[in-house]
């Protein structure tokens, strides 16, 4: 392929030339990738490849209807093998086989114009996903509406507005259902990835509710400005190199975003009065772990302040922790967790102090390139328990959490595990295919390596 010499010497044209042809390949590549999709989902079919008398039992491989009305259902564990081999997730795995069904059982003119060259795969999946829920006859009718227009001729906004107002008209009924359960996905919650100590709180909710929130956010802020009035420095300061020494006096004034907030405190605790603005009586008690430990990096003989982690939150600076959580939070230290020096138990069940060992070691899904970091998944046996010396001991080392259908896979499945290592998994998949996870994510192994 294009080696850095040969693009350095390359002329204008050359690296515009190129540049369109490697698009083309990466397109046509996305194309082929469908059609392999399909094709690894016809070779999963599950009247050939289940048994229904080991279906029947628990936790067994079942059959999956991956795409829409009229595909083929699919072997449940398919995408997992299919997700690992491209390294990919299994839920995007997933959507390639639902994808790629769609488009060749549901969507003949979209597909058509795919094969052609004339439709990124990209715009096609996206017709396929939004009339996943819609019969054949009604898909079929989008794809006909919609196809002339996916060849990019008009931006991609107005693409996605025009295919969901097809899917709508195609199915009026179901555009109201899904109307009816939007109103009733109301939620409060913490969302997206929190950075540099910062995270985001998200309400949905009908429109009058947002507008009676905003109304009264903005109400109580503008009833803090005196004590808290706008600051016009504040931009001086923030433009200060970390490090250099401060004004004695550092202004208490803050923004109308800041007040905002500090609003929203204030109505989530109603008896708070609004002269009293000591946020650690305002904020309601919540416990969150900070990890911490406590060495300097040098550079140049200059020691840096060093990362922490805030649980649930990701790295913060020993900074942040000191100005920003000290001042609102009563802190408990604790010793530091050894996760290998944790002494092993005779039984299937697993301490809870082994389970806090395990989320540091692996503080993901262990399974070959899966996303899931949440606290909630099981905690499996790579070597399955058993009493005595006839099976794996329930210590560390011998531990790693999985989703619940990533546990299948492995339990049911085809894929093998070994965890040569504490929090290093060694994964072989049916066809050979050997894949490395730790802590740092995962990486296909080279047989000749």
């Amino acid at each position: 392929m294009l080696g850095k010499p040969v693009v350095g010497e390359m002329s204008e044209d050359a690296v515009l030339d190129t540049a369109a042809s490697l698009a083309t390949t990466a397109q046509q590549a996305e194309v082929q990738m469908l059609v392999v999709a399909y094709r690894w989902a016809v070779l999963n079919d599950p009247d050939h490849k289940l048994d229904p008398t080991e279906s029947a039992k628990p936790g067994r491989e079942q059959a999956r209807q991956y795409g829409g009305v009229g595909t083929r259902p699919v072997s449940e564990f398919a995408a997992s093998l299919l997700g690992a081999r491209i390294g990919r997730s299994t839920y995007a795995a997933s959507a390639l086989i639902a994808d790629a069904q769609d488009l060749q059982d549901r969507h003949p003119v979209l597909w058509g114009r795919v094969l052609a060259g004339e439709v990124r795969a990209s715009y096609a999946r996206f017709v396929a996903s939004k009339t996943r829920e819609l019969d054949a006859l009604e898909a079929g009718w989008v794809d006909a509406e919609v196809a002339e227009s996916a060849d990019g001729r008009i931006p991609w906004t107005r693409f996605e507005a025009l295919v969901v107002g097809k899917v709508a008209a195609a199915a009026p009924e179901l555009a109201r259902e899904k109307e009816e359960r939007a109103r009733r996905a109301t939620f409060a919650k913490r969302i997206g990835t929190p950075e540099h100590g910062m995270a985001s709180f998200l309400i949905r909710a009908p429109i009058p509710v947002i507008e009676q929130l905003d109304t009264a956010i903005g109400a109580v802020a503008e009833r803090l400005r005196e004590q808290f009035p706008d600051d016009p420095h504040a931009a001086e300061v923030l433009r200060q190199p970390v490090g250099e020494e401060q004004p004695d006096a550092a202004p208490t004034a803050v923004n109308n975003d800041e007040r905002r907030v500090l609003a929203v405190l204030m109505l989530a605790n109603p008896d708070t009065r609004p002269d009293d603005l000591d946020l650690t009586g305002l904020a309601p008690r919540a416990e969150i772990v900070v990890h911490l430990d406590g060495r300097s990096i040098a550079d140049a003989g200059e020691p840096l302040p060093p990362i922490g982690r805030v649980e649930g939150h990701g790295p913060v600076t020993r900074e942040w922790v000191r100005d920003v959580l000290g001042p609102h939070a009563k802190f408990t230290i604790r010793p530091v967790l050894d996760p290998l020096g944790q002494v092993p138990v005779d039984a299937y069940e697993i301490p809870a102090r082994h389970r806090r060992a395990v989320r540091v070691i692996s503080p993901a899904d262990v399974f070959p390139f899966s996303s899931c970091t949440s606290d909630s998944m099981q905690v499996d046996h790579t070597d399955p328990w058993a009493p005595g010396d006839a099976g794996g001991t329930s210590e560390v080392g011998n531990y790693g959490p999985m989703t619940t259908l990533h546990h299948r896979v492995k339990t049911h499945g085809h894929m093998r595990v070994k965890q040569p290592y504490p929090g290093v998994f060694v994964w072989l998949d049916p066809y050979g295919a050997l894949y490395l996870v730790d802590h740092t994510g995962t990486r296909r192994i080279d047989h000749a390596a």
